[in-house]
């Protein structure tokens, strides 16, 4: 069993409206079937809040009209890559609140690792549905326990 250690460094959006929250549902990697925070890596000389506006754009459809920054956090999680592959990752979130006017998500695949964004009721929501970082927002939010 082959084990590679990763770090990764994303820029996320928490966006509500009415009780609602825009998630992605993921369709690869280590939250595959987990509803994820709206976000991505930072690439190569790229500012977070740069990042931030594009992944939103890719993976929810919405521009976004204001922004400011709520927490920054990490998680670890090790999964299966493919057979006897292992990732031990180290995954760093910069989070923020996001604001926009927009109120139709982009429901299809982004192509790389989405199926595509939907508004979900947080009351209806629980923890083993989310991501780390969309638990830890709902949560730092005193919107979930």
């Amino acid at each position: 069993m082959e084990t590679v250690v990763k770090t990764y460094v994303g820029a996320y959006g928490i966006i509500i409206k009415d009780n609602q929250i825009a998630l992605v549902k993921k369709s690869r990697g280590g939250y595959k079937g987990k509803l994820d925070l709206p976000g991505g890596g930072i690439e190569h000389t790229e500012l977070p809040c740069e990042t931030l506006k594009r992944e939103i754009m890719e993976e929810a459809g919405i521009s976004i009209s204001e922004y400011s920054l709520f927490d920054v956090t990490a998680t670890n999680i090790k999964w299966e890559i493919k057979k006897d592959l292992y990732e031990d990752l180290h995954h760093i979130g910069i989070l923020y609140i996001v604001k926009t006017k927009d109120v139709k998500l982009k429901n299809d695949s982004d192509g790389l690792d989405s199926e595509g964004a939907d508004w979900y009721s947080i009351s209806e929501l629980s923890s083993h549905q989310l991501s780390p970082f969309a638990k830890y927002a709902l949560e730092k939010m005193n919107y979930m326990k």
